[in-house]
């Protein structure tokens, strides 16, 4: 049984679908990786799903209830965004002592722990604080509530990479003890393909792919070689970038198959592994050639 599931979704903003016709599941106690360019819909799917939006068709559940105005849901679901907003009158260590009443998971020990650790300053106030210190305080918020769904939209902004990858062992570690359904949207898929599950890349409003992170990287390869070899290896093969290298020198990124990097070096050509990050790059540009075709003057 799926955490949420949904179902040929579209959400249409002035003439223009934000998100189109998607459709996917998410399953129990998993970390997913939303990923996307801008624009791509990231932040809409994921307010679809908190019950922040209703979609123009289709249909999402969550718990195997609609969300929207969902009190039932979203007492067991937390959306953490930089934009988040607490009650100005209170400090920050006011906001953490409140917020056992809201989230039955709370674990006071672990917000006191985290709190400390990041150098915050009980007597501060929210909105006076760093971006960077916003976003830190967030995640402590997100991490110590433990809610069976926690939606995690761009959380590291502002950030340094210090802090970065201290909140990613904080989320795994935490997460192993305590599972629970996590969605985590960033541009930095290749900081956090270590302890994601499963990837759900969009592009336009559209999926482009929802597989595991382990298949993902094993999804394409890099081929190098002589212009006319490349070319005809790859004739019968799905091409995902190519750049040219002088006037017979070319990189060309495939879709892996089981027998491809064999043959490759059989006919002379250099095989290379694909990052995630530059993966899901070539699979939601434009152009195959990306920015270089920007300079193709043919």
């Amino acid at each position: 049984m799926s955490t949420i599931e949904c179902k040929h979704i579209t959400k249409r903003y002035r003439g223009v679908n934000s998100l189109d016709n998607l459709s996917f599941s998410i399953k129990p106690n998993t970390i997913t990786g939303l990923i996307g360019r801008n624009g791509a819909g990231k932040t809409t799917l994921l307010k679809t799903i908190a019950g922040f939006y209703q979609p123009t068709s289709g249909e999402v559940e969550v718990f195997s209830k609609n969300p929207f105005n969902n009190l039932q849901v979203s007492s067991n679901l937390l959306f953490i965004d930089d934009n988040m907003l607490f009650p100005p009158g209170l400090t920050l260590r006011e906001i953490l002592e409140s917020a056992a009443s809201f989230y039955p998971n709370w674990d006071a020990n672990l917000a006191n722990r985290l709190f400390t650790y990041f150098q915050l300053k009980p007597k501060q106030h929210h909105h006076h604080l760093s971006k960077g210190m916003k976003s830190t305080f967030n995640m402590i918020i997100g991490l110590s509530s433990r809610c069976p769904v926690t939606i995690f939209d761009e959380p590291t902004t502002g950030m340094d990479a210090a802090v970065r990858k201290d909140f990613y062992k904080a989320l795994l570690k935490d997460y192993i003890d305590h599972p629970r359904t996590i969605l985590f949207s960033s541009h930095l898929l290749n900081e956090i393909d270590s302890f994601l599950e499963d990837v759900l890349l969009i592009k336009k409003g559209q999926l482009v792919l929802h597989l595991p992170v382990t298949e993902l990287k094993e999804y394409a390869v890099g081929l190098r070689g002589k212009k006319s070899v490349i070319v005809e290896f790859t004739k019968h093969l799905e091409v995902l970038h190519e750049e040219e290298f002088g006037t017979d020198y070319v990189f060309t990124v495939v879709k892996s198959e089981r027998s491809t990097w064999q043959e490759a070096k059989k006919c002379g050509v250099e095989v290379f592994p694909i990052a995630t990050d530059d993966l899901c790059m070539y699979l939601t540009a434009e152009f195959k050639g990306g920015i270089n075709d920007v300079f193709n003057r043919d």
